[in-house]
């Protein structure tokens, strides 16, 4: 593969030399932007988008088209592999994502099997080849998966949770029953990462959306340490090129120094936590990934220039830090707003560097 010509993402994570703090919004190619909503209604559906690798690879490229973003990420959905499993995801409109066979009874749980990725995710891996491909070597392109905690909580639940009584009964009532179904998705998780390297991701992310719901105790045993699995299973190097990983647990600002100790090369960090702060408990052994509020987008451009400010004054002088919204883009942004952020971080950032 030619070198990138703009690496400033990856160096940014190996906390090197940059000459401004580098870019990506999680979510970046979604619902906010027209040109997407136009690609998924010719799909047909959410699904019909995802599982067509020209279709994924179209509306991957459509934010990098529209703003000087550092990164692409790949456009997938973190429920590729329970499905993959044989839960039947679906999509109900106005709803999110669901199953039509939840893990609801032991025997369910017990007849699990770990997916090869390169036979039912196939479709994710053909698109990771063909973005890499069209992305030809402009900005890095980022895999990701949900974290194995994540996973459970839709698989046992069933879809979203506003409560995870599903979950958090089956933790306290049979925790050897769960950590069963987290050593399934531990497994999963690392070999699917691990053929998205293969077919083409400069970087992997591990999105922990609900690890923050756990007490203290229950997020070390049965998020934090099966993410530790999949991070020292991961491929540290592919083709002689270091490929970083990240983690972020939303609403992980207890455990910072716990989730830097696990061994990936970044943290993500939702907007409820202190930038600096964060670099002075964790900055010296990771590089940090974050944390402007996604409802700051909805404030005019000099307004969101001035929170941009914030987040990069807090950070400070020096490499390590990927700029990031706290959590998703929200459907309702301006995309005009994105725009703003982007140019912001970019002008900014410099004097820092």
């Amino acid at each position: 593969m030619a070198a990138l010509i703009n690496d400033t993402f990856l160096r940014a994570l190996r906390r090197e030399p940059v000459p401004y703090t580098p870019v990506w919004i999680m979510r970046q190619a979604g619902r906010y932007l027209p040109e997407y909503n136009a690609t998924r209604k010719r799909a047909g559906s959410f699904l019909g988008l995802a599982k067509n690798p020209d279709y994924a690879t179209e509306v991957t490229l459509q934010p990098l088209a529209r703003f000087p973003l550092d990164a692409a990420i790949l456009f997938s959905d973190i429920l590729t592999v329970p499905d993959a499993m044989g839960l039947g995801l679906y999509f109900a409109e106005g709803e999110g994502p669901k199953f039509e066979r939840p893990l609801r009874d032991e025997a369910a749980i017990r007849s699990l099997r770990v997916p090869e990725p390169r036979e039912s995710l196939a479709y994710v891996l053909d698109a990771v080849k063909q973005i890499r491909g069209a992305l030809a070597g402009k900005v890095p392109l980022i895999g990701f998966s949900g974290s194995p905690y994540t996973l459970a909580c839709y698989m046992v639940e069933g879809g979203g949770s506003d409560d995870f009584r599903q979950i958090k009964t089956l933790l306290y009532s049979r925790p050897e029953l769960l950590h069963h179904l987290l050593d399934i998705n531990a497994q999963a998780v690392t070999a699917y990462l691990n053929a998205q390297i293969e077919a083409g991701a400069q970087a992997v992310m591990i999105f922990d959306t609900w690890g923050g719901s756990l007490p203290d105790a229950a997020y070390r045993e049965f998020s934090l340490a099966y993410m530790q699995r999949v991070v020292a299973g991961l491929h540290a190097r592919w083709q002689g090129e270091a490929v970083p990983s990240i983690v972020f647990t939303k609403g992980g600002g207890l455990w910072l120094e716990a989730i830097a100790a696990i061994g990936s090369t970044a943290v993500g960090l939702d907007w409820t936590v202190d930038i600096g702060e964060a670099r002075s408990r964790i900055g010296e052994r990771v590089a940090l990934q974050g944390n402007l509020d996604p409802m700051v987008l909805f404030s005019p451009p000099p307004a969101i220039a001035g929170q941009v400010a914030r987040v990069l004054d807090a950070y400070g002088h020096g490499s390590g830090h990927v700029f990031n919204l706290g959590h998703g883009v929200s459907q309702f942004t301006p995309p005009e707003h994105v725009a703003a952020l982007v140019e912001a971080v970019h002008s900014l950032s410099r004097r820092h560097h």
